[in-house]
């Protein structure tokens, strides 16, 4: 579907590389092959529209560099279609291999597969703020309410 879109070079090769560690992961985690590996709730429109969203707008911004904090994954035990495990979910942790994980208390998901693809594929460091000065600030909201946070993610752009 990316590729028949029509989409510009660097975003459909950013969306592609997105949805392919998605897809290595859950062939790992399954056994099998990257051609055989059927993308469960990956597959849906919103993780669709979020990874080539994500794509759309770094392209289109000109983003020439992304630091990330390390990211928070939250703690407890999530139902996935093989029962239940421990946050975070099989695919997320094999997206997160080499990525520094933030611990957390808060006993919720907070990093999904898609999510975890997008920042693992996108961050070229990890760490706190930078020096920059500040020239945007962006948030997306989560659908879960928590009692004690917001359920956001901040992005925030500088030079």
């Amino acid at each position: 579907m990316i590729e028949a879109a029509g989409f510009e070079e660097p975003v459909r090769d950013t969306a592609l590389r997105i949805f392919k560690i998605i897809g290595e992961a859950e062939g790992k985690i399954h056994g099998v092959p990257l051609d055989d590996v059927h993308f469960h709730e990956v597959g849906a429109v919103d993780s669709i529209v979020d990874i080539v969203g994500a794509s759309i707008l770094i392209h289109q911004m000109g983003i020439e560099a992304i630091h990330s904090s390390p990211v928070p994954v939250g703690m407890g035990k999530i139902r996935i279609d093989h029962g239940i495990y421990p946050v975070p979910a099989p695919a997320t942790l094999e997206i997160l291999k080499g990525v520094p994980l933030e611990a957390s208390d808060v006993r919720f998901e907070l990093t999904t597969p898609t999510g975890a693809a997008i920042v693992s594929v996108l961050a070229q460091q990890y760490g706190p703020i930078p020096s920059i000065k500040v020239t945007a600030v962006g948030y997306g909201a989560g659908t879960k309410t928590f009692a004690d946070r917001p359920n956001v993610l901040r992005v925030i752009v500088g030079e």
